[in-house]
């Protein structure tokens, strides 16, 4: 291709619907013509009410041929809000801009010193340069902090936009000049002296409150935060009328599933306690959030398809003068019709090529931007650059009833810098030159000289931050604004009175174990939770969660009494009224009912988990879920709960991959606590008995509600139970049971009779009665005495070993710690056989500190649907697979001939399912 020789540019197209391009070409341009021309005619010959209704017709009519016409969902795209229904500002405008611009200098300054030679951590300059306006608006006139009476706001900050949140942290006095220029470096200069890149309350719990650099996660989580605020206040725990949640999402963000997933919830709840800010840069990471359509217009149907509130903030006040102008519509015209990936090329280019290419094409156009020179053109400005516009958002958002609100700010992605602005690649620009540096501090009139520029390069290799001193009018103006709403924030504090813990007798009857009658662990927790649900003390603060499978956990006793959570309470007649356990909801209900959707029970359980933190009030989430479906499909919800510091119980019920297997494949759980090995916050534990539950769940309580922990007031971990639906025998706590043991994840239940070779037989949860079946066959058909022990956690024995190997790294000198398991099966050299429902690499976390032969069996590879005892034979798990592999360990070792182990396998076919098709299973599928 030649210079002369320019690509022919593709036809835009000239129908955009609620921001999606048709892409329908125009086969026929004189028809279209004359169809419009038509409606022209009807709209000035009878007026636009007719030209409506015969338009209505229309489109009905078009749907009674099938023939896919779109809802109109969206509105032109201008300002919802005319200038003559604008609230006076009621601040400072100038002090205001120029606050602004010391925090656009810091959160850039920092970003770039971060990323000096011999540093190089990262960071991101252009979203918060495209979200200052939006920011300070609400800091300085609508944010609440946690000394307002009211208690305050939750808000959820981008982000990708925490250095503006350091920077104006950094002129409040929150934040020092060493600590901006250990941005993202956590430790090399001591724990605690860096800042952390994104907002972490784990890496610094005195200063963020939520996570939310997870994209996504932030819409989902603040959704089910404004209704877990509503649940608090709706059943007396704590009056949060006064409070509202903030949360800030970018455009691109919005194609993250959980963005838009559950916003239905918020509208059907009516949540008008929620405001959802979405940065509407049109960029994401690489390019045009969506080139050819308007993401503005696409989100706006979707929000008002799904019952939202929207308010747009499109256009700067310097447009208002031009829209006034518009008489006869064709400047609304080509806003609608304008692309986003042209506006993004109109905020790289000069005032003339705007000109050429947006007002060129019309004579009216043009003749309406004819007595403005190319550079007030050029500076046109976006609505979300505007503090009055979006002032005016803010404030009807806040004053609007029955509906969460949206607001859709259109900006530029790295407003201010001229090296940044709008460019495709902005977001992954993370230096500034010194020559983009002079010309930022320019546009942002700073007084910062050239000398002072150049010293701090000498000095530190990079610009030097800025501030005009404690007694300056800027911060005796935003130290004031902060004062009068609450305090500064964002800010992170725990100020929940501890909690009074049931005593011993709340466990007594579980501990009894079922007697004859076989129980499931599924129901000996859910026994549990109800008791704990009767007490005096912690019972109203128990936060039942399911994702639509109480009645699968036999929970649906609890539906009278503690109801279903429903704000609009019952308002239909229940089809089981008649029936002792009908279904009921109330405003007042205590189980939150969360529909098909895991994700919306974590956000739940994160809410519920955290509110000792966010509202002062102790909750204790009991998030109960088909195991599968907990850790491999909301694990990145689940680090965003440890994150947050949320405490509460996961309950994985129907675990393991041979319980459910009448389901099948995708609701096999052979591997969930190999994926909750993976979050240090995350304690799990395989009970195979009712008394272990009892010991583990009070272990529980006390260590997240009660005196420990580092600060006295708990420990911020998520407890995680994996139980079965399988009925099993289970025996009543035998005397002077090994509690430390049960909580470290190792006890021994029985010991090794006779007087043969020896074994020992681990097994968790659903595996131990294999072990102790195994056991009886060993001692009666093959002579071999065999220990079993019950480990109720792999991970802790695996994590307790790390531990003592790590503590033995840092303190050569000293006497050796050993790993728990190590010390509990002691000295012997009999082989150790270890089986479980889950992966042999479950427990083979363990496998370096097993002080003898060890040998594992385990289910790897996919699950399928059958009865318990073929899936169990095809894994090779059963007590038949335990025997034969105990007899393979001592014929390795010696101590018995290898035939023994032939005849073993022989007899039991343990590589036969087909040898166990007439035995049946107790309990059901689900």
């Amino acid at each position: 291709m030649t210079e002369q020789t320019q690509p022919e540019r593709p036809p835009i197209p000239s129908v955009i619907h609620e921001g999606l391009p048709t892409q329908l070409p125009d086969i026929d341009p004189e028809e279209t013509l004359e169809w419009l021309g038509s409606f022209d005619a009807l709209v000035e010959g009878r007026g636009r009410d007719r030209a409506r209704y015969v338009m209505l017709r229309l489109l009905e009519r078009a749907r009674e041929s099938n023939v896919g016409v779109p809802a109109l969902r969206s509105t032109d795209y201008i300002n919802t809000i005319p200038p003559e229904r604008e609230p006076w500002f009621p601040g400072d405008e100038d002090i205001e801009r120029r606050i602004r611009a010391f925090i656009r200098w810091n959160a850039a300054v920092m970003v770039s010193s971060a990323n000096r030679k011999g540093i190089e951590v990262g960071g991101h300059i252009a979203t918060y340069q495209s979200s200052a306006s939006l920011y300070e608006v609400g800091f300085n006139h609508f944010f609440r902090g946690k000394d307002h009476p009211g208690g305050g706001d939750q808000i959820y900050f981008q982000g990708h936009a925490s250095p503006g949140i350091y920077a104006r942290a950094f002129l409040e006095g929150r934040l020092d000049e060493e600590q901006l220029y250990r941005f993202r470096q956590e430790v090399q200069h001591g724990q605690g002296a860096g800042l952390s890149s994104y907002p972490h309350p784990r890496l610094m719990s005195d200063f963020w409150e939520f996570p939310t650099v997870s994209m996504g996660l932030t819409g989902i989580n603040s959704i089910y935060q404004a209704r877990f605020n509503r649940y608090l206040h709706n059943r007396g725990v704590k009056d949060t009328s006064q409070q509202r949640v903030w949360a800030f999402l970018g455009d691109g963000e919005m194609a993250e599933p959980e963005s838009l997933g559950a916003i239905r919830v918020a509208a059907r709840e009516e949540l008008d306690n929620l405001t959802w800010v979405v940065n509407c840069n049109l960029q994401q990471l690489d390019g045009p959030v969506t080139g050819n359509g308007k993401i503005m217009q696409e989100l706006e149907a979707n929000f008002r398809g799904a019952g939202w509130n929207v308010i747009k903030v499109v256009w700067g006040r310097e447009w208002d003068d031009l829209l006034a102008r518009d008489v006869n519509g064709v400047l609304v015209n080509k806003m609608n019709t304008t692309p986003d990936g042209d506006f993004q090329t109109f905020s790289v280019e000069d005032g003339a090529y705007t000109r050429e290419h947006f007002f060129g094409d019309d004579e009216r156009l043009r003749k309406m931007v004819e007595h403005m020179t190319d550079r007030q053109i050029e500076l046109l400005p976006r609505g979300g650059h505007d503090y009055r516009k979006v002032y005016a958002a803010f404030d009807a958002a806040t004053k609007h009833v029955g509906q969460p609100t949206v607001i859709l700010a259109k900006t530029i992605k790295g407003w201010t810098i001229d090296a940044l602005e709008g460019r495709n690649a902005t977001h992954q620009m993370k230096k500034l030159t010194p020559e983009d540096i002079k010309k930022f501090r320019d546009r942002l009139r700073l007084p910062i000289s050239d000398r002072d520029l150049e010293r701090s390069y000498e000095e530190t290799g990079a610009p030097p931050f800025f501030h005009p001193g404690a007694d300056s009018p800027e911060i005796k103006y935003m130290m004031e604004r902060r004062s009068q709403l609450g305090g500064s924030i964002p800010r992170r504090v725990e100020r929940a009175e501890p909690l009074k813990l049931p005593s011993d007798a709340a466990y007594k009857d579980i501990k009894q174990g079922g007697g004859k009658n076989k129980v499931a662990t599924t129901m000996a927790v859910v026994r549990l939770l109800k008791e704990w649900m009767r007490d005096p003390e912690i019972g109203k603060r128990i936060v039942p969660i399911a994702p639509d499978e109480y009645r699968t956990f036999g929970m649906d006793a609890m539906f009278p009494s503690a109801k279903v959570y429903n704000p609009g309470g019952q308002q239909y007649e229940s089809v089981d009224r008649k029936l002792l356990l009908s279904y009921k909801e109330s405003a007042q209900g205590q189980m939150l009912h969360e529909g098909i959707s895991e994700a919306g029970a974590l956000a739940s359980a994160t809410a519920a988990g955290s509110a000792y933190s966010t509202h002062g009030e102790h909750m204790i989430p009991f998030y109960i879920f088909y195991s599968m479906f907990g850790f491999q499909r909301t694990g990145d919800s689940i680090w965003a709960m440890a994150d947050q510091l949320s405490r509460g119980f996961l309950i994985g019920a129907t675990a393991g991959r041979t319980t459910l297997t009448g389901e099948g494949l995708q609701h096999a759980d052979g591997h969930s606590p190999l994926l909750a090995a993976t979050n240090p916050a995350v304690v799990h534990y395989d009970p195979a008995f009712a008394y272990e539950i009892a010991h583990i769940m009070k272990s529980g309580l006390e260590r997240m509600y009660g005196t420990g922990g580092p600060h006295g007031n708990g420990e911020n971990v998520i407890f995680y139970l994996t139980v079965y639906n399988e009925p099993v025998h289970q025996p009543a706590e035998p005397e002077g049971v090994d509690v430390e043991g049960i909580l470290k994840g190792l006890h021994r239940v029985s010991a090794a009779e006779g007087d043969g070779p020896k074994v020992r037989l681990l097994g968790s949860g659903v595996g131990f009665p294999w072990v102790e079946k195994a056991a009886e066959m060993l001692r009666e058909e093959w002579g071999v005495a065999a220990d079993t022990w019950s480990v109720t956690s792999w991970n802790e024995l695996a994590r307790d070993a790390i531990a003592a190997e790590d503590w033995n790294l840092l303190n050569p000198a000293e006497p050796k710690r050993t790993a728990y398991v190590t010390d509990k099966l002691g000295d012997g050299n009999a082989p150790v056989v270890a089986v479980s429902d889950y992966m042999t690499a479950v427990p083979m976390q363990i496998a370096r500190w097993v002080p003898a032969d060890y040998r594992v069996l385990g289910t790897d590879g996919f699950g399928f649907a059958d009865t318990r005892p073929a899936a169990r034979r095809y894994f090779r798990v059963d007590a038949e697979s335990v025997v034969v592999q105990a007899l393979q360990a001592l014929a390795d070792a010696g101590e018995i001939e290898v035939d023994k182990v032939v005849e073993a396998r022989t007899k039991y076919r343990i590589d036969d399912p087909t040898a166990v098709q007439g035995v049946q299973q107790e309990g059901g599928d689900a």
